[in-house]
């Protein structure tokens, strides 16, 4: 990846669902232009969820993710349906794909609450609009053709989306807060306003994308920026990564100077500075060994720490840190990664982590692990949690990680976090980011 590159964790989720042989796939296709999933008259054709990076104007860099049907059944069709309903915690927006000819079904009323109660902006496409006339259904209400706007309904304050070819749905409200949402009919046989669906997806995408800044936020025009990078056996050959190359870039945007380094090279970039850096961003593998050279006034914090707090609730993984305290011998703690890498002999979660833990309880606590999208519902076997940053998820999959372990009263913290307090640094390592926001309220 490149630093021109938008990664998939910083893109919106754009995630189809529906029934077996809706058209989820073929409408995919069509809102692509490319031949992104399998397409078949044999019902269940999509066995995972296949994913496709593409720009959506007005939205920007976008991640489309098709779904198995979620009406399979059976042994392996249960398992698909499952992968399904998981794609529900990446979901920014979701498109409800129904089969305009059947009408709804069950599955889709349920799809439709589960919208609601998550509250994620949806769209419901009526696909197979060129098969109505066939089947009797053509009296059913058009969509409305008025000029694209984006508003609320004065009358019960919910927020509809409409025009440009879709019409507004009437979002039920959730907890005081509603729910955007809009329908439009298609063909993704003919092509029969996918244009249409297009624009309600973008819309709706755009405004779930926002701007968050990862360190921008913390600086100034013409501030130097010093990222140590350690090159050691755990760095990936030929590249730097991920949170690495996201904070370069994030500064280069803010007008400030990133300057790269290791840890042995940071003394000799510190002396030849004209000023003292603005702040300085490590590893948190190395955070004891920056911490030892760097003078007391330089602010520092970590890659992972500013992570926690671009994807994730800051001040409620601090008080979840301070359960490490209070592990015991016969406690289980969960180490969990958004990514799968190659582990080495000093993997950081599964080698070097659990010894740091070990230290800060003074326990012999048990570790169970987890990566990729492997992250488990039931979290009652574990007495804390210690997370990466979530840099290859996106913020509201990080979101639905920290709502479950919150929901089930599972302390979570973060990698950075962690390792900053095994070294005694942590007020250092959080006093770039202070004041820290209260918890945040988190997407159900």
């Amino acid at each position: 990846m490149s630093l021109n590159d938008t990664p998939s964790g910083e893109r919106a989720h754009i995630v189809f669902f529906g029934v077996r042989n809706a058209g989820k796939s073929s409408l995919v296709n069509a809102l692509t232009s490319q031949t992104v999933s399998v397409v078949s008259d044999v019902a269940g054709t999509t066995t995972d969820p296949v994913r496709k990076a593409m720009e959506l104007a007005p939205a920007g860099p976008v991640l489309i993710v098709d779904t198995p049907g979620i009406d399979d059944a059976g042994d392996v069709g249960d398992l698909r349906v499952q992968r399904a309903e998981a794609a529900l915690n990446e979901a920014d927006v979701a498109v409800l794909v129904m089969d305009a000819t059947c009408g709804m079904t069950s599955f889709d009323d349920r799809l439709l609450a589960t919208f609601q109660t998550r509250r994620i902006p949806h769209v419901i496409a009526e696909n197979k609009a060129d098969l109505l006339a066939e089947s009797g259904r053509v009296g059913a209400a058009e969509p409305s053709l008025s000029s694209p706007s984006l508003g609320a309904d004065a009358s019960n304050g919910k927020a509809l989306l409409e025009g440009g070819g879709y019409n507004a749905v009437a979002s039920a409200e959730n907890d005081g807060a509603s729910v955007r949402a809009a329908r439009v009919r298609v063909s993704a046989r003919t092509g029969e306003r996918v244009g249409d669906l297009k624009r309600a997806v973008a819309t709706l995408a755009a405004d779930a994308a926002g701007e968050r800044r990862l360190v921008g936020d913390l600086l100034e025009p013409g501030d130097v920026v010093v990222l140590v990078i350690p090159l050691d056996s755990a760095a990936p050959k030929g590249r730097i990564i991920l949170p690495q190359q996201q904070v370069m870039r994030d500064a280069l945007e803010a007008g400030a100077f990133p300057c790269a380094t290791g840890v042995e090279g940071l003394p000799d970039l510190l002396a030849a500075l004209a000023r003292p850096p603005r702040l300085v961003v490590t590893d948190s593998q190395v955070f004891a060994e920056v911490d030892a050279l760097l003078p007391a006034e330089v602010p520092l914090t970590s890659f992972s720490i500013l992570m926690a707090r671009h994807k994730g609730d800051l001040a409620a993984q601090l008080e979840a840190v301070r359960a490490l305290e209070s592990l015991t011998d016969n406690d289980a703690a969960l180490i969990a990664e958004g990514c799968t890498h190659h582990r080495t002999c000093e993997d950081i979660g599964t080698v070097k982590l659990p010894r740091l833990i070990r230290a800060i309880s003074g326990t012999d606590p048990r570790f169970a692990f987890t990566s990729g999208r492997d992250f488990p519902d039931d979290l009652s076997p574990y007495a804390a949690i210690v997370h990466c940053g979530g840099c290859t998820l996106n913020a509201r999959d990080m979101a639905s990680r920290i709502q479950r372990a919150r929901a089930q009263q599972i302390p979570l913290t973060n990698y950075g976090m962690t390792i900053a307090r095994a070294h005694n640094i942590l007020p250092r390592a959080l006093a770039p980011l202070a004041p820290l926001d209260p918890p945040a309220p988190l997407p159900h």
